[in-house]
């Protein structure tokens, strides 16, 4: 079955840097558009970013352009989410997503930015 799980999570300090990863399974992960969305405490769902199953277009968030950047290696059927300058409201559970129609989730990585 397909299975998507993150990792990279964890708690930062304003300005900071974290790498996000996305291990896909049960899938031809190089046929799929792949996604990161986010959720902050007591809020909704927040697209972030997004790319091309050949990785040869991104997407982002006007809130995280030119700060996060979006990347793949199908090879090792792995989605990447690297995030720098960190801010406070970056704080939230980052979820993958397979797909444009979001079919299948991964169980979501923690991210925290506090000093």
């Amino acid at each position: 079955q397909v299975q998507l799980v993150e990792s990279g999570g964890g708690l930062v300090q304003p300005g900071g840097s974290l790498r996000l990863s996305c291990a896909a399974s049960g899938l031809t992960f190089s046929s799929y558009y792949m996604s990161w969305v986010r959720q902050a405490p007591g809020k909704g769902l927040e697209w972030v970013s997004s790319i091309y199953s050949d990785g040869s277009n991104t997407y982002y968030a006007d809130s995280v352009k030119g700060r996060f950047t979006i990347s793949r290696d199908n090879a090792k059927n792995t989605l990447y989410l690297q995030m720098n300058s960190l801010k406070s409201e970056d704080t939230a559970v980052y979820y993958c997503a397979l797909g444009r129609l979001y079919d299948y989730w991964g169980q979501g990585t923690q991210v925290t930015v506090s000093s």
